[in-house]
């Protein structure tokens, strides 16, 4: 799907779980009871996962690349 949309950062299960434990942006408001977390893959882009966690189990639902600065702004620059 990613490749159709011709983005071309490779995105991995690992990928998935390093931005679901270390995320640039948690929202924990927009979508309750799921979380959304996001981190920069390249320059244009962030990776947001769509997950939800019960007990002790993290389901991810979905993840989407966005463009930066679309849905909030990195602090570091």
């Amino acid at each position: 799907m990613l490749k159709r949309h011709k983005f071309k950062t490779r995105v991995t299960k690992q990928t998935i779980k390093e931005i679901v434990i270390n995320p640039e942006h948690e929202d924990r408001e927009s979508d309750k009871p799921n979380i959304i977390a996001s981190r920069g893959i390249d320059l244009k882009h962030v990776l947001r996962v769509v997950y939800r966690k019960e007990f002790d189990i993290i389901r991810v639902i979905t993840f989407y690349p966005a463009e930066k600065g679309r849905y909030y702004e990195d602090k570091k620059n």
